[in-house]
């Protein structure tokens, strides 16, 4: 009796965790004006609008936001970032996705770049992200890191005024970046 009693439970949660899974994913699709959301991480935003496009047709993509093959493949090169730490194999898949001008994308692959110390191209590719979105707070924040990494203070604040602005002062890309600015000068980043 124990077994199937046990099974019954593990087949809910399994369930459960499928209904929630779903759930989330209809609402994040749904509904990309979520504070949380659009602060960027492990799910992608739809692009920026941009006013100046308005009316004209643009090329239609291959993947798009909803795309279940592009989230599967957004997905694996940030499982690679962050689990695997794998930098260079993630620039490789993100830039296999076709969707390198969109700012979770560029972000992540400046990111990757500046991992491993590459911070030129780590720069292109944070302004990219930041010229296809520039309200993505993430950017900001990773874009601050690499300010100081490169020993500019000032610039590295103004990211943080600007992370404030646009997610307030508890949101953790803020809190980050504030974290590294009161560390010493010459301190080796952990982020």
């Amino acid at each position: 009796m124990r077994k199937s009693s046990s099974r019954k439970s593990s087949s809910r949660k399994s369930s459960s965790k499928f209904l929630a899974l779903s759930l989330l994913s209809a609402v994040l699709v749904a509904a990309p004006v979520i504070k949380a959301y659009a602060a960027g991480g492990d799910e992608p935003k739809p692009p920026a609008t941009d006013s100046s496009t308005k009316g004209k047709k643009k090329a239609n993509k291959s993947s798009s936001i909803d795309s279940p093959k592009f989230l599967a493949g957004y997905h694996a090169a940030y499982s690679t970032i962050y689990d695997h730490h794998d930098y260079a194999n993630a620039i490789d898949q993100l830039k296999a996705l076709g969707q390198d001008d969109r700012a979770d994308v560029a972000n992540l692959i400046g990111y990757s770049y500046r991992k491993l110390g590459d911070y030129k191209l780590s720069q292109v590719w944070y302004e990219r992200a930041l010229k296809a979105d520039p309200n993505h707070v993430r950017t900001w924040q990773y874009y601050g890191l690499w300010q100081l990494e490169q020993g500019n203070r000032e610039q590295a604040e103004y990211h943080l005024q600007k992370i404030a602005q646009l997610a307030g002062n508890d949101s953790s890309e803020y809190r980050s970046l504030a974290a590294a600015l009161e560390s010493p000068p010459g301190t080796g980043l952990v982020y």
